[in-house]
């Protein structure tokens, strides 16, 4: 969520207004939700009850497009926020490092689409180290992108959990991601800058590794069906 000591920086749009009352820390919402906590459960609720059916909608087979992640984008966030599954019309930053200027994203999601996307999706290496490989450049592209106003990363992440699906892997479990290995994932972020995946290959090699030491009875989540509560996400409040 958006945080009032400058997560984020814009202005101008209704992108960048904030819900009146809530000291500048909730960004204008459908319910009219004023308080922090208030919306980042609201987010994580939306977030569970929509993943499985995300997940449900594409096939082993689907090549992903830009249009799939607005609309995956929409599904989640479209009781709360008006905007939701568009193209941020605003410039943002995260602890002075800077996104793609917003003027530039419909191009670049183009871009992803022709590039990463078309040559890595649908996702179906045999070898775990391609399929980390293969993740880690569509997630770094995607969240160096950040193309919506808000839920970047976690919409990264659920592309991440579907891609790894069509490897045949179970629903990748992030909740590991913490501490200092949550600034490894960011600075793996910004490796990305430089066409430098192999940090956030690591990242991922964790994850995947982590994620088949679960027993299977707790996966909770496959291609048509399961239970939302598997899909390990760390929190996302203030992770995009």
């Amino acid at each position: 969520m958006v945080k009032k000591s400058g997560k984020y920086d814009a202005s101008g749009m209704v992108e960048a207004q904030f819900e009146p009352g809530s000291r500048g820390r909730v960004l204008k919402n459908l319910p009219g939700i004023k308080k922090k906590r208030e919306i980042d459960l609201l987010e994580a609720e939306e977030q569970g009850r929509i993943l499985v059916k995300i997940v449900g909608k594409y096939d082993i087979s689907h090549r992903f497009t830009a249009k799939d992640i607005c609309a995956m984008h929409k599904a989640w966030l479209g009781s709360i926020y008006s905007w939701a599954g568009k193209y941020r019309a605003v410039n943002i930053s995260k602890d002075g490092f800077s996104f793609a200027a917003a003027q530039h994203i419909p191009s670049l999601m183009q871009e992803l689409e022709k590039g990463a996307l078309r040559e890595f999706t649908p996702c179906r290496f045999s070898s775990l180290d391609e399929v980390a490989k293969t993740i880690a450049v569509v997630h770094v592209e995607l969240v160096l992108i950040h193309p919506f106003r808000e839920g970047n990363g976690r919409v990264a992440r659920i592309l991440a959990i579907l891609m790894a699906l069509q490897a045949g892997l179970p629903p990748l479990n992030f909740a590991g991601i913490k501490g200092k290995k949550r600034r490894e994932y960011f600075a793996a972020v910004r490796a990305g800058l430089y066409r430098d995946y192999k940090p956030m290959e690591e990242v991922f090699r964790l994850i995947i590794a982590r994620t088949l030491k679960i027993p299977k009875k707790n996966w909770g989540g496959h291609y048509g069906g399961g239970s939302a509560s598997g899909f390990g996400f760390w929190d996302g409040t203030g992770s995009g």
